[in-house]
């Protein structure tokens, strides 16, 4: 494992090469989407992490937008999935048909068969097709009869949801939720933003942006976030994190009665990976404390399940994590 002066400063080179490509591709979807700076970060650092992301946010916000953008600035294959409460499994995953030309049955596959997947408002299709997409996320690899087929590399799914309207829904279960590396919440634009979302969208549509990074260069990218170096300090940090909502009371938080269920091991995984995908967004090839404290919300909001007596009190799983994190020694 890197660890020494000359080890670091090696990755440092090469995180500010990748740094460089990054930027490209945040700066191509700059071209389309107005503002939501850091929401088109969080998705540059899942996509980099090998993760999946829940996008949430009122209709209009250009959430789709946001996720089609990314699919024009990275070279790789895309299907667009719209949730109904009418879609079957079949429809996302594929199925078996017979041929009568050849006789034989042979598998058609679905659209999930892309490196790039926007499950759009996927809590408006039932459960029985939602967790037709567990075994995609968490395997890479989906069963269609018994068959087992392999997805291609690299894959994510980036969903929406819309939270304001409870009419034709269905709650995405824990399991599933907990397969989301990072949920964003995605907030209206400035009135500044807006008039500029005003001038760019009602002249000419402005045209889609070119492709900057292709597959190879994407698996190359996940690869080398993986090897960014995390001081044990840090790893520590973010553990800690994940444990202070487990266990409020050991970091002086008197949260215990409002916590049902804290966070999972692969909230602390998701934390450290998706900080060392933030520093080399930053172009370094370490991480300190700040990369795990800027996706800490994305990664937890998620994750911390209340009790009806916080629900009663207003509180919310934002704000218990901004409280963890004001209360957590930062190293």
């Amino acid at each position: 494992m890197a660890g020494t002066d000359t080890e670091i400063a090696a990755l440092n080179r090469r995180a500010r090469e990748h740094a460089a490509a990054l930027d490209a591709v945040r700066s191509g979807m700059e071209t389309v989407i107005i503002g939501q700076q850091a929401v088109i970060d969080q998705v540059l650092a899942v996509v980099l992490a090998g993760g999946h992301a829940l996008l949430e946010g009122v209709p209009g916000i250009a959430k789709t937008l946001t996720i089609s953008t990314l699919a024009h600035c990275l070279d790789c294959t895309f299907a667009r999935i719209q949730f109904t409460p009418d879609l079957l499994p079949a429809d996302i995953t594929g199925t078996r048909i017979y041929d009568r030309n050849t006789a034989a049955f042979r598998t058609i596959q679905g659209p999930v068969f892309h490196q790039i997947i926007l499950a759009d408002e996927i809590n408006r299709a039932p459960p029985k097709v939602q967790s037709a997409l567990l075994e995609a996320m968490q395997e890479g690899q989906v069963t269609i009869q018994g068959e087992t087929y392999a997805l291609p590399r690299p894959f994510f799914v980036l969903a929406t949801q819309n939270p304001i309207e409870s009419e034709g829904t269905y709650p995405l279960p824990e399991a599933q939720l907990d397969r989301f590396m990072l949920k964003i919440r995605m907030d209206y634009p400035t009135l500044d933003e807006e008039v500029a979302i005003l001038d760019r969208f009602t002249a000419d549509q402005p045209e889609s942006p070119a492709p900057v990074l292709d597959a190879a260069g994407l698996v190359a990218l996940r690869s080398f976030v993986r090897s960014v170096y995390a001081d044990p300090g840090v790893k520590r940090y973010a553990a800690q994190l994940v444990d202070a909502t487990r266990h409020p009371a050991a970091y002086g938080l008197d949260l215990g009665p409002m916590i049902a269920f804290g966070a999972s091991p692969r909230a602390s995984l998701a934390l450290l990976l998706c900080g060392k995908a933030h520093a080399v967004l930053a172009g370094r090839g370490y991480v300190v404390p700040d990369d795990i404290r800027a996706l800490a919300p994305a990664v937890l909001r998620h994750r911390v399940l209340l009790t009806f007596e916080a629900e009663a009190d207003d509180l919310t799983p934002e704000k218990i994590v901004r409280r963890v994190l004001a209360t957590v020694e930062v190293p």
